[in-house]
């Protein structure tokens, strides 16, 4: 495995793994490699500086639970950024643009648990986001 430092068109700095440097090449080359601040698939490698072992912290010794929390807010900034908030009419708005009444459109908000699985059912894509992954609702403008 080797890691890399990769940096996209609007200068988002973030690191992924490879299984080697062609495997990199390939994802790139297939728009596969996203950045997780902004989904620009417009990516490549960033100056880095090499692996030196010190006495120093290493990412391998980040508490799971920091590295999950990390993680969760890339996620939830991820969709903040990309998705459109559509509150309680998620259920209605998602079925709506899967029978072609209303462009598609990436967004989130909330739907009950009868309502997701009836969505599923009929073969609308949604995907329940764990509390540590939804992002907090925008503020509604007074």
């Amino acid at each position: 495995m080797i890691r890399y430092a990769l940096v996209c068109d609007r200068a988002h700095e973030f690191e992924a793994w490879f299984s080697n440097s062609a495997s990199y090449d390939d994802q790139v080359a297939r728009d596969l490699v996203e950045c997780p601040h902004c989904g620009s698939t417009l990516v490549r490698k960033a100056v880095m500086s090499p692996a030196v072992a010190t006495a120093g912290r290493r990412e391998d010794d980040i508490p799971p639970e920091k590295r999950l929390k990390q993680l969760a807010d890339q996620v939830k900034a991820h969709i903040r950024k990309n998705f459109d908030y559509v509150g309680a009419e998620f259920a209605r708005e998602a079925r709506e643009m899967h029978e072609g009444k209303k462009p598609q459109r990436l967004i989130y908000g909330e739907a009950s648990f009868g309502d997701s699985r009836q969505l599923a059912d009929d073969g609308v894509a949604v995907t329940p986001l764990p509390d540590m992954f939804a992002p907090v609702p925008p503020k509604k403008a007074n």
